[in-house]
């Protein structure tokens, strides 16, 4: 496996984003966070996986099965953005989605592969992990929550803050020694965006989790010990979900004006121009999905 960045975690269902020293709060714009991830599931009843009623057609293309969404449809990204072979529907529906969010030409040079699964019992909402060639991302996506704009938008935006963060060109495989953030991926540049995150807002911790933590016990005491510097109790499980948590917060949120870690790590954004211009371009492009008009 390559790292899976989402799939094997829970999530929290609110977004709260805490600023100042005596809590004071900055008002949050949307509500309710992306529910990414649940434990991999130890059982399930029989129906567990039966898509919802209104999308039951059966596949469009080639499947295979997800121990989270069940019988997934499997699609190739090609060069140009669009799908080997082509999707409908829903699938088309929150693929276009995703291209109009990053282009086209950047959803064909990152996305390599593209899962659409159908689970409206299932706690998971998306995922992506790196394939063997860490240029590219598989993108999979629980369609069960397509009908809600909002959240499917949230869902997206977070994704693709990992893959943004963790392109394959901000870390060294074959380093032999590390002076930044050895992480999985390899050690991170100097530059990288999760190098600059992890150096403003976790190097300073003498009690947080390892900054690759999949322990969703231990996340909720750091989180707990440490709340107002999180966007939400999901962000406070490792460096990867605090970056993609404030990402998405940074998008959705209208303003992030305060003194605390949480507004901190939104402003953080602001110091590089072409996150700057994708958020507004998200706004610009979703704005009645995401209510902002």
């Amino acid at each position: 496996m390559a790292r899976v960045l989402a799939p094997l975690i829970a999530l929290v269902l609110g977004l709260c984003v805490l600023a100042g020293a005596a809590g004071a709060a900055v008002a949050p714009f949307f509500v309710q966070i992306v529910q990414l991830a649940a434990d991999e599931l130890e059982s399930f009843d029989e129906g567990f996986f039966e898509p919802s009623a209104e999308r039951a057609d059966g596949p469009q293309g080639p499947t295979e099965f997800d121990s989270d969404l069940g019988e997934v449809q499997v699609f190739d990204v090609l060069a140009d953005g669009t799908l080997e072979p082509a999707a409908t529907g829903v699938a088309a529906e929150v693929w276009d989605q995703f291209v109009r969010m990053v282009g086209a030409d950047v959803a064909g040079g990152s996305i390599m592969q593209y899962r659409a699964g159908d689970a409206p019992r299932s706690d998971l909402l998306a995922y992506v992990y790196q394939d063997l060639n860490p240029q590219y991302w598989t993108l999979a996506v629980n369609l069960a929550t397509a009908d809600d704009p909002q959240l499917m938008v949230a869902t997206l935006i977070h994704e693709y803050a990992h893959v943004f963060s963790f392109d394959d060109e901000d870390f060294d495989r074959k380093a032999a020694s590390c002076a930044t953030l050895d992480l999985f991926e390899g050690c991170a540049a100097p530059d990288s965006y999760l190098y600059a995150f992890y150096d403003r807002f976790w190097s300073g911790y003498t009690d947080a989790v390892d900054v690759e933590n999949l322990d969703a016990d231990a996340a909720w005491e750091f989180y707990l010990d440490n709340e107002d510097d999180f966007v939400s109790d999901y962000a406070a499980t490792n460096l990867g979900e605090d970056f993609a948590e404030s990402f998405m917060t940074y998008v959705i949120e209208e303003s992030f004006d305060g003194p605390g870690i949480a507004a901190q790590k939104l402003r953080f954004f602001e110091q590089y121009p072409e996150l700057v211009e994708l958020r507004e371009h998200i706004r610009d492009e979703f704005g009645v999905e995401l209510g902002l008009r």
